[in-house]
């Protein structure tokens, strides 16, 4: 078996074997022809299928243990595809800090009464509150932005005892740190616009499954619903992808240099990092050092989204997490004195640097 950082660098290769292109040929057409009536090449309309896009799929299923991968045009369309799968009026439990377009999503589902969310910190709070009328646990791990960790495990255990799925939102970690279908999830969803494309140049959403009734099931929806990603952006996600372990090794290993230079500062409270990846949440010492602060960076820039090889900060209470009413993030300790921040691949040095001299 390869190594995860040649099936990666390999993805799309030997699939033209008319013409041995390295690099995967783009299939823009929106048709394809039928040999006679009756017949198919296996392709007739580009939402259903697409050569480009069945690379793309393959190798994402293969990256995360699972057998069947759909992309998508953005991560919230990945989110709003899989929730499709189930009834109307279905009861769903979330890890309670999570990112706001994924609360806002949930809550439009209430509005509309299609949907009952419950909300969870701690698996033993989970446990507590499962029935079997629930449909599915959905989870961040780790979260977003406090970057709290949960046992996928142990919450499987308890999806299975009461014949729930598990879905598991992996886009802080991706499949290098972590695979959730292996710990029991059924589910795996990214924001592939985050680290697997990595360059903040291409929107899209992934899902992942391993299960003949989901696999097929996600297809038919996909196909119904028609979320799909355009077969150029397809075309630069297999490419992004081919680089994706020497981009979060780096990212990796500048977040664990920056943690342990703000650990102690005077003007940090607090340093909220899960020990893997490239995320990093700090408090300040207070909210008023804020607006100062992002005014001073040079390098790092003051921008949303994550997992570009640029570093970016973000204040969740005014950007990501903003439709999540203040009291109720404030409750769980999303407070006005948070940044995310999102580490690149530049030279880490110059990164604490940036950072020190926008504390002074």
């Amino acid at each position: 078996m390869v190594q995860f950082e040649t099936e990666l660098a390999q993805l799309g290769n030997r699939k033209d074997p008319q013409t041995g292109a390295i690099s995967a040929p783009i299939y823009l057409s929106t048709t394809f022809a039928h040999p006679e009536l009756g017949q198919s090449t296996g392709y007739d309309y580009t939402r259903t299928k697409n050569p480009t896009r069945d690379i793309l799929e393959e190798g994402l299923a293969n990256l995360e243990n699972g057998t069947q991968a759909i992309v998508t045009s953005s991560g919230m369309s990945a989110i709003a595809l899989v929730f499709d799968l189930f009834d109307s009026g279905s009861t769903f439990f979330v890890s309670r800090d999570l990112y706001g377009g994924s609360y806002r999503f949930f809550k439009e589902l209430e509005a509309r009464k299609r949907a009952k969310f419950y909300y969870f910190d701690r698996v033993e709070d989970l446990e507590a509150q499962l029935t079997d009328e629930v449909a599915a646990i959905f989870l961040e791990t780790p979260t977003n932005p406090l970057m709290n960790e949960t046992s996928i495990a142990k919450v499987s255990e308890l999806a299975k005892k009461h014949h729930a799925y598990l879905i598991v939102d992996n886009t802080f970690l991706t499949p290098l740190r972590q695979k959730p279908l292996d710990e029991g999830a059924d589910i795996v969803i990214h924001s592939g616009t985050k680290y697997l494309t990595g360059h903040n140049d291409i929107l899209a959403g992934v899902i992942v499954s391993k299960h003949p009734d989901l696999d097929s099931r996600l297809v038919y929806l996909a196909n119904t619903i028609g979320p799909s990603l355009s077969n150029f952006d397809c075309w630069l996600f297999i490419r992004s992808l081919k680089t994706l372990s020497l981009r979060f090794d780096k990212q990796e290993e500048n977040a664990k240099k920056i943690v342990t230079a703000l650990a102690e500062h005077e003007k940090i409270k607090e340093v909220f990092y899960a020990g893997k990846g490239a995320m990093i949440s700090l408090k300040l010492q207070s909210e008023t050092l804020i607006k100062e602060f992002l005014a001073r960076l040079t390098i790092i820039s003051f921008a949303e989204s994550l997992g570009g090889v640029e570093s970016l900060i973000t204040y969740p209470t005014t950007q990501t997490h903003a439709d999540i009413p203040q009291a109720e993030r404030e409750s769980y300790g999303l407070t006005p004195d948070l940044l995310r921040l999102s580490v690149g691949i530049e030279h880490a040095d110059d990164l604490i640097a940036d950072l020190l001299q926008a504390l002074e």
